[in-house]
């Protein structure tokens, strides 16, 4: 998959609609420096803005993948695959959400037990020590957590993405 071949296609494709980057963003509900981020192939859309920009340019999603337009479109069910495929991801990307929100809430709540404790001047000793200690190490766990967990949910996505549109072997 060439990026910057793509990121001039895209370009090319608002040029033709005779439209700004700002009214594209505006269309599809991004950043404008989403859409310029695309055209410089700094970055790709997520699978759902490409079916958007696939329907809104009137073209197909292979044409938008390949960086060119193809005389024949897409057919039905690689369309539907892709809508398939996109769900997914979403639905992924929620749920990873989802998870994230839990972990940080834990953390956040922790820290806030923690420095209760410290500004109340009661985890220098006894039971509330103990206390403060474990809102602590909870509030540093959560946080180490969260990472490890994002990190790699956000890999198997990526890779998820490259294994279904993988380039052919045009040998």
């Amino acid at each position: 998959m060439d990026q910057e071949k793509i990121g001039l296609f895209f370009k090319q494709l608002r040029n033709e609609k005779g439209i700004t980057q700002e009214k594209l963003a505006d269309v599809l509900n991004v950043n404008s420096r989403t859409i310029s981020r695309w055209e410089n192939a700094k970055t790709m859309p997520d699978f759902d803005i490409l079916i958007e920009l696939a329907d809104f340019y009137d073209v197909s999603i292979e044409e938008l993948l390949n960086g060119g337009r193809k005389e024949d479109n897409m057919d039905k069910q690689t369309q539907e695959t892709l809508h398939s495929i996109a769900d997914y991801t979403n639905a992924e990307k929620e749920r990873l959400l989802k998870n994230q929100h839990f972990f940080a809430w834990v953390g956040v709540i922790s820290w806030i037990v923690f420095l209760g404790l410290k500004l109340a001047g009661l985890d220098a000793s006894g039971f509330t020590e103990k206390i403060a200690s474990f809102a602590a190490g909870m509030a540093f766990a959560m946080s180490i957590i969260s990472v490890i967990y994002s990190s790699r949910h956000i890999s198997r996505i990526q890779e998820m993405k490259k294994r279904t549109f993988k380039p052919e072997n045009n040998t």
